[in-house]
């Protein structure tokens, strides 16, 4: 048998000791080169299909890009 605890743990104390986890800020994102809408960094476009300065999906029609 090992070693039970004698007490629960409070939620506070146990906050405490997670306080590294945690969610990140806003995800990183970059604006891509060809078609000038947001993508994450080192992924290909989802609206142009293009990564580094060439095609590299080919999309039946591009997405419009939608401005928030």
């Amino acid at each position: 048998m090992g070693a039970h605890p004698k007490r629960k743990t409070a939620k506070a104390r146990k906050n405490e000791r997670r306080s590294h986890i945690k969610t990140g800020a806003t995800p990183a994102v970059i604006e891509c080169p060809e078609c000038h809408s947001m993508k994450a960094p080192h992924q290909v476009c989802p609206t142009c299909g293009t990564y580094n300065g060439r095609e590299v999906i080919a999309l039946k029609e591009p997405k419009t890009k939608t401005e928030h």
